[in-house]
């Protein structure tokens, strides 16, 4: 896909700046393609050709050959590490954007535009006849300049005295009052930043209860409610993570910001907004990484497979299924579970209820796999239906499954199970009820399947048509006309898919 787009690219006159932006927008949804892997490909070298430009740049600044090979670059790539500030530097300098274009925030450490020639100060010096740069070169304005504090003039006083030791009698400079204030204002500022922490570990203590409690709230608060205590807490830790942190402390904020946005965007689910609920888990993945932590990050990559299975190509969420149960491998934690599910309820809805054996076998297998992962999870997480995964979830979708492959007998005896475990969460209650009426309806029972839809969409209140309940509703009346289009039951049905949708309603993703 990447060699096609760079020859499309090239073909039009692209930059390779704009052809890696565009291989990034791509594929990265598929294959999880980062910014900087981009950038490679959009210039269509191996990984050993950057090694061989990196080593190349370090010798000409006559430096020690770096310790950078193919295995680390890779693991730059595919997000695992982050480059240093020296290493981002020679990157930036090969593929001449700036940091922000490769996916690292904050400008290089050189301070200089990796986009114009002449990079560096040493660059320039040793060209034979080359001017030395001008003072305005090395002026440059921080992306978030801190015009208070003075900041910025206090660095351009010592580019310019950098400047003069670069001329002809670098003895005669002699540090005057300006650059000795130059001087303690960025040691001032640098005490400053070092003792800036606003957070107490018991203040994050407090916000990780809490941020468990709105896990706990999913199930019987208003998503719209719980969304806005969400959305404050979120936040405030934004707001603690805009200032400098212990790296302790700095893991912990990243770890919530994680959970919350992953809750927000199955909040959002619920409340029908698809495109919202992809953005809170793209935010919840950016967090996760910096973690470092593969359950959470594998946590957040399953509940967004939701978005694209209920919404969207079941084919997407089939993908993402699969990249969380690699991103979980062997470790015991919830998505370890639940990704075998969506996996399985995506071959299921690509396949229907005419399925083959082999579709069927295989969705059973991940079902299988599912079963057997929840044994190992944790007592705590076997508790938690929004950051763990529950017994009645695992019934639930197991039954879902089961019935969109048309495995009636099995889905009967599973979304029974179900119904019991769920007598206080009526969302989920009618999810399990409109299964039974396709089961009864692939086996047949056309009234039976009418009786059935229309008891379990009459328990809601008009606050609890969502489009996330309207949606399999509206799928089961279609399924039912195609049966018997005249149905005395039909009319009763046709109500609730004319139910104007609320944003209120408890979450049942």
């Amino acid at each position: 896909m990447a060699r096609r787009i760079r020859a499309k690219g090239l073909a039009a006159g692209r930059t390779p700046a704009q052809i890696a932006e565009e291989i990034h927008q791509s594929c990265v949804s598929q294959f999880g393609t980062t910014k900087i892997k981009g950038h490679r490909l959009a210039h269509g070298i191996a990984l050993a050709d950057v090694i061989e430009q990196v080593r190349a740049l370090f010798n000409r600044d006559e430096k020690p050959v770096p310790g950078i090979g193919e295995t680390l670059l890779s693991a730059y790539e595919s997000g695992l590490k982050r480059p240093g500030p020296e290493y981002l530097h020679y990157l930036c300098s090969v593929y001449r954007v700036e940091p922000t274009s490769l996916g690292y925030d904050g400008p290089c450490i050189c301070g200089h535009n990796h986009r114009m020639a002449g990079l560096l100060v040493t660059e320039a010096q040793e060209r034979p006849g080359a001017r030395p740069p001008h003072e305005r070169d090395l002026i440059i304005k921080p992306e978030n300049p801190d015009l208070s504090s003075g900041s910025e003039e206090d660095e351009n006083v010592l580019r310019r005295t950098l400047l003069r030791l670069l001329g002809d009698n670098p003895s005669d400079a002699k540090p005057d009052a300006t650059v000795l204030g130059a001087a303690e204002g960025i040691r001032r500022r640098m005490d400053e930043t070092l003792v800036s922490a606003t957070v107490s570990p018991a203040m994050l203590d407090q916000w990780e209860e809490a941020t468990l409690s709105f896990g706990r709230q999913y199930t019987n608060t208003a998503p719209q409610r719980l969304l806005c205590d969400v959305l404050l807490e979120l936040s405030a830790v934004r707001n603690a993570m805009a200032h400098r942190q212990p790296v302790d402390l700095l893991e912990r904020l990243c770890r919530m910001a994680a959970q919350l946005s992953g809750l927000s965007g199955m909040i959002m689910i619920n409340l029908g907004d698809h495109r919202l609920a992809r953005s809170f888990f793209r935010t919840g993945r950016t967090a996760a990484d910096e973690t470092g932590d593969r359950a959470l990050r594998a946590w957040v990559t399953a509940r967004e497979a939701l978005v694209p299975l209920y919404y969207g190509d079941a084919r997407e969420a089939l993908n993402l299924a699969k990249k969380s149960r690699d991103l979980a491998g062997q470790t015991p934690c919830a998505a370890q579970a639940m990704a075998p599910v969506v996996e399985a309820r995506a071959l299921a809805l690509l396949s229907g209820t005419e399925s083959k054996k082999e579709v069927v076998d295989q969705a059973k297998r991940a079902l299988q796999r599912a079963r057997n992962a929840f044994t190992h999870m944790r007592a705590d997480d076997k508790e938690d239906m929004a950051f763990g995964y529950t017994e009645r979830q695992l019934y639930f979708y197991q039954g879902d499954v089961l019935t969109k492959l048309g495995q009636t007998l099995e889905a009967e005896v599973v979304l029974n199970q179900a119904l019991d475990k769920y007598q206080d969460h009526i969302l989920d209650q009618t999810l399990i009820r409109l299964d039974h009426a396709q089961c009864r309806l692939i086996d047949g029972e056309v009234d039976e399947a009418v009786r059935i839809a229309n008891e379990a969409l009459g328990r809601l209140g008009p606050d609890y048509l969502t489009e996330f309940i309207i949606r399999p509703a509206v799928k089961l009346e279609r399924l039912i006309r195609q049966k018997d289009p005249e149905h005395a039951g039909l009319p009763v049905l046709l109500e609730f898919r004319a139910q104007q949708v609320k944003g209120e309603g408890n979450g049942g993703a």
